[in-house]
């Protein structure tokens, strides 16, 4: 048997980094790369969060059906990997977009060149490649390997129940560090009366890092909503997106974490509703203002 570390097969390794929405988006974007092209894929699960003091995210892609190793520490190039992989990105400078052997985003807009990507021997790959477009062309195949893996305490498995037993809608508050949701009152205001529409008799669960602050926004009479609350702390992330994926419809907020709740949901005839505002927009702080961010069937308000 072949070394992973002398086999000849082409490989692509993304650097995993950010809460739980990004780092689905980087894996499915570098797993259909990867699958396409006959390559490996080896998953850098330590060089993304070992300087992350500010927000100390945790690497949590473990709680899903994955099929691919992680990396070994020469792979990661180490020692020294912060300037190693400065000198990759800087001798990256002189290739083309397609021929380099270290792939760096370029802004936040959908980058079709991605898709065209022939990798030769070892590329190193580091991004949000926050669109379904980076995956679309093997959709099942990473809603299959994006299962979660439930979680198993009473806590989660009693507020399952819950869920199932409603029409039940998905809302999703995210607020900024200072306190500051990314969604406007006035957004939520507007997405409740247009799933009202929809469905009348729903009974809303709302997942929020600010549980008691987010409550404030949603105007809803308290028969109608459940505030789902014991999922605390970023290790527990994966609990609240696996109940969120129980629900059928959705009202996200601009997160990559109600993103994936939406887009992993296989309930039939889900509608989901997200913030449709651009920057400075008077409706609204900030909504999904990159280019092919949002599946063309969700509605935006």
């Amino acid at each position: 048997m072949k070394s992973v570390l002398w086999s000849n097969t082409p490989k692509v390794i993304p650097r995993i980094f950010g809460g739980i929405g990004n780092q689905l988006f980087i894996y499915a974007a570098a797993r259909r790369l990867a699958l396409v092209n006959n390559a490996e894929l080896v998953l850098d699960n330590v060089s993304g969060f070992v300087h992350d003091y500010n927000y100390q995210r945790h690497y949590q892609l473990d709680h899903f059906h994955i099929p691919c190793r992680k990396t070994t520490a020469a792979e990661r190039m180490e020692p020294f990997s912060r300037m190693r992989r400065y000198v990759k990105r800087h001798l990256n400078r002189y290739r083309s977009f397609e021929q380099s052997f270290y792939i760096q985003q370029q802004g936040r807009d959908f980058e079709p060149r991605l898709l065209q990507v022939k990798p030769q021997g070892t590329v190193y790959l580091e991004g949000y490649w926050q669109s379904e477009k980076y995956f679309k062309d093997v959709e099942n195949i990473i809603r299959q390997e994006l299962k979660i893996q439930s979680p198993t305490d009473d806590a989660n498995l009693s507020m399952a129940v819950r869920i199932r037993t409603h029409i039940a809608v998905a809302v999703h508050v995210r607020f900024f560090d200072d306190g500051i949701s990314n969604a406007s009152r006035d957004y939520y205001k507007r997405a409740i009366n247009r799933m009202e529409q929809i469905v009348p008799d729903a009974h809303y669960f709302l997942f929020s890092d600010r549980p008691k602050v987010a409550r404030e926004l949603i105007a809803l009479p308290e028969r109608r909503i459940t505030s789902v609350e014991h999922n605390q702390g970023d290790e527990m992330a994966y609990a609240d997106l696996w109940l969120m994926t129980l629900c059928q419809h959705f009202i996200i907020a601009n997160s990559t974490f109600s993103w994936w709740g939406a887009w992993l949901s296989d309930q039939n005839g889900k509608q989901v509703v997200a913030p449709g505002f651009k920057l400075n927009d008077p409706r609204g702080t900030t909504g999904w203002n990159f280019s092919g961010q949002l599946p063309t069937c969700w509605y935006q308000v």
